[in-house]
Formats: structure tokens, sequence, C-alpha cells
């Protein structure tokens, strides 16, 4: 073959390689009016007012997808997707996909609670939100509410409402394909339908393992990754639970008796929390109170296990752990109303989480590693998770996951890791431990703040301008020094002047 003939196919190899890459699932900007958003092969109509966000004008349309992926024409979901508009007249072509937690939480539902943290991102940046498979909007694998305290350690009754559960639930799905390895073939499903865009995925708490776990499946698809609240791929949900909520407790109680006004009014609430936690294991208390939801007076029975769940609860937010040397020392004089009070507003919150797509989800992915351990014994949440769970997936069906699901997440795509330096269930020593497999990653710690940070101070900000940039090591993040704990409350009308 003569020279000139070789060049000529060289060129015309280079010619239709330059168009395959140009054509092949090249991102499309969306077309938006105020009836209806086009993005891809989705016509997305305005949502009606009951389904609109905060922070912009939402759209929304239901994407159908096979429950199992081995069977396509079998009985298929359908999930509900919304898209926040953004601010700018013309947006970015890539977009910003919030990952709920839980497991259990809906994307659109959850998103109202958050919606400041996502603000500047829409000043250039349509969100994302869809109802994982099996909550929200998506097939939701709901059970009716269970009649007992939300925090039993009765393994008899656990496995009884977990059979009533999934009676259910078995009416309308298979919960063997409601696991984060389904859902993440949902949302490549859907980038594909949407034109190919690259997603900055936020993943909050447990949707950081959605964002994990996409990454590892379709690293082509991820510009940017934001993780706030990290659960590493390589750990199981659940299995430092106890651990982890001692050493936050210890250190948020901690705040207290360094300051001299707390410290004189309740001593050291650390303390006072073994005495009360000894004193009902011996005898639980059953007191009158009033619903703090619906004012209706009840009748309830505080017992340590109950004690010890209401804790946990208090501990993850800010707001609410400033509360607990307050609710503690009413429990240490008898005093158990406010805390029962309280109970019925932590049910309420409770109930955004999906229980049986929770289950589906730990069942498939966790439960076999997790196992009592001797360093849980004598700590406040003990065993008590570990065994529930147990007991739960002894009884409901489990999927299945890939061979290296729990892998390290190995990437060099810009991520941002975000944490709470009292967070009782993602400690910043999680985050520290996925950052040794990202080579282009920035871990921020806000002070004396507990679960999820992107709603505190200027996080909102960094984080926006971590993806425009996608630089984390130029973000000046001195502004983060400003963020810390709220001062304990003194009395039920707040902290001390």
């Amino acid at each position: 073959m003569s020279t000139r003939r070789i060049i000529a196919l060289l060129v015309v190899v280079v010619v239709v390689q330059v168009y395959v890459v140009r054509h092949r699932r090249a991102p499309q900007a969306a077309i938006v009016t105020d009836e209806a958003m086009v993005l891809g092969s989705l016509r997305l109509p305005r949502c009606p007012g009951d389904l609109q966000r905060s922070g912009g004008d939402s759209y929304c349309t239901t994407f159908s997808v096979p429950e199992r992926r081995d069977q396509p024409d079998g009985r298929h979901v359908g999930l509900r997707v919304q898209i926040v508009r953004s601010d700018a007249p013309a947006a970015a072509e890539d977009l910003v996909v919030m990952l709920a937690g839980g497991p259990g939480q809906a994307a659109t539902q959850a998103f109202d609670s958050v919606a400041g943290a996502f603000d500047p991102l829409l000043e250039h940046r349509h969100v994302l939100l869809v109802d994982q498979r099996g909550t929200g909007a998506s097939n939701a694998l709901l059970c009716s509410a269970p009649t007992a305290e939300p925090f039993s350690d009765n393994l008899e009754h656990v496995r009884g409402r977990t059979k009533a559960c999934l009676a259910q639930v078995e009416q309308k799905a298979d919960p063997r394909y409601y696991t984060t390895t389904d859902a993440v073939e949902d949302l490549e499903a859907l980038r594909l339908a949407l034109g190919s865009p690259r997603f900055d995925l936020v993943g909050i708490s447990y949707g950081t393992r959605i964002a994990q776990q996409y990454l590892m499946r379709h690293p082509e698809g991820v510009r940017s990754l934001v993780m706030d609240g990290v659960v590493p791929n390589a750990q199981a949900l659940g299995d430092r639970a106890a651990i982890d909520l001692e050493q936050a407790l210890r250190r948020q109680l901690s705040l207290c008796t360094s300051d001299a006004r707390c410290k004189a009014r309740y001593g050291d609430p650390w303390v006072t929390l073994q005495r009360v936690r000894t004193r009902l294991h011996a005898q639980p208390r059953t007191v009158a109170y009033r619903d703090a939801r619906t004012f209706v007076e009840r009748t309830g029975t505080m017992t340590e296990t109950s004690f010890v769940g209401l804790v946990r609860i208090f501990a993850y937010a800010t707001e609410t752990s400033a509360l607990l040397p307050l609710l503690i020392d009413e429990a240490d004089h008898d005093r158990y109303a406010p805390l029962l009070g309280q109970v019925s507003i932590v049910e309420a919150q409770l109930e955004a989480v999906v229980e049986g797509m929770a289950l589906s989800v730990l069942c498939a992915e966790d439960i076999d590693l997790l196992v009592p351990k001797p360093e849980q014994q004598g700590l406040l949440l003990g065993d008590t998770l570990v065994r529930a769970k147990q007991a739960e997936c002894a009884v409901w069906p489990h999927g299945t996951r890939p061979a290296d699901f729990h892998a390290p997440v190995r990437s060099n795509i810009p991520s941002l890791l975000l944490s709470g330096e009292l967070d009782p269930v993602t400690p910043p020593a999680n985050a520290d431990d996925v950052m040794r497999t990202l080579s282009n990653a920035r871990h921020l710690v806000a002070r004396g703040n507990g679960h999820n940070t992107i709603v505190r101070g200027c996080m909102p900000r960094l984080v926006a301008r971590f993806v425009e940039t996608l630089d984390p090591s130029s973000l000046d993040a001195s502004c983060t020094s400003s963020i810390g704990p709220l001062a304990a409350f003194t009395s039920f009308d707040g902290a001390s002047p």
C-alpha cells in the first residue's frame, strides 16, 4: 500500500473517531418553558403546586424501570423524577444529583430540609431528584406503623413486626430487588434517557454509599463528587454504631462540663446519663404525658432501651444535642414526661424512612458482616441494634451484592468530603478512610457539629464553589472556623445568656 493511501486512510480514521466522540451520547442542553422541560428523550411537565420544591420551579415525570433487570418484560417500577430549575438563563449541561439518606428516605421529600444548601448550586445548574426505588412515590415498601415503642429490644416482637411488614410489601414488590446496586443501575438508565449528562453527585449519609457505588460502576457519568456524612464502602451499615455513638456522646456532653454555667447547672451529664440508665434497667417508669404533636394525654413507659434510643437520636443534630443535658437532668429527677413527649416526635421522623426499603438494603449488603463484638458490651447501645437487625433479616428476603461491593472506591474524580466533628453515626474518621483512595479530594470538618453539615454556615457556598471549579485544593475554607456547637440549654427557655 502506498504512503499516500496510508495517510488518506489515517485521515479517514481520525475523522470517524472525532465524529464518534462528538456524537456518542453527547450531553444535550435542556429546553425549558413554563409548561415543561425537555432533556434527552424525556419530557418533564411542570410539577403541580403541591409538588413544587424549595429553591426553584420544578418539573416532574415518572421513569419506568424493570423491577428485575433479568426480566425486562416483568413488573416495572415507576420512579418519581423531579428537576429543580436553575436560576441561570442557560444552565450548565451537567446536573447536580441529590442522593438521599436513610436508607429509606425519598429525595423529593428530603430535599426541602436541605434546600438551602442547594441554593448556590442552583445559580448555574439544575438539581435532579429521584425517589430511589422502594421510597416516596417510587413503589415505596411501606409497612403499617409499629404498634409498640420505636426502640425495642424484644426480638420476638421485632420478628413479628417484620413478618407483618413483609406480608404487605410482597403484595406489590419483590424486596430482593430494592438494593443499592439496583438503584445505581436505575440512576444510570435515567442518565442515558436524559441525554447522557455528567452528574455532580451530592450524597448525604446513606446517599454517600450510592455515590461511591455509582462512581465505581459508571465513572464516565460522574463530573464531581460531594459526600456529607460519609459511609465507607468497606464498612457495613451499623457495624460501629455502638462505638461511634459512645465516643460522640462523651465529647458532646463534655462541652457542658467545660462550660462553667452548664457545669454549675448539671454537673457531669455523662455520669448522670449512666445513673439514669442503671435506674431504668432496674425499674422502667410508666407516666402520663402529652403527645408533642397532638397534645392528647397518653400513658407511656420509659425503659432503658427507649431512653438510650432517644438519646441516640438527639445526638445526631447540633440543635437537639444542645438539649441533652437538660433532658438527662429531667430524667434524673424522675420527670420522664418531657422525654416521652419527644418520643412521639421521633416516631414522626422515623416514619420518613421507609422501613421495608431499608431492610432490603441492609439484608442484602451488610447483615452477614454484622456480628456482636465484645468491645460493644457495656456501651450504651451495646449489641441491641445488631441483634435487632439480625432478627429482622432472619425474616426479610435477601438480595445479592456484587463481589467487590465493599471494596474501597478508587478515583481521581474531584471530590469534597464533609463531616461533623461530633457526628455519632458517620464520624470524621470515616471520611479519612475513604480519602486514602481518592487522589483528588479534600475533607472539611465542621467543629462542634453532628450528622450532616452541608447546610451549616458557609458550607453551601463552599460546595457550590467546588462544583464550579472542580479544584478542592484551592478552596478557601477559612470561613468554617466560625461554625461551632450550640450552647447547651440550661432551662426550657434556652441557654444561659
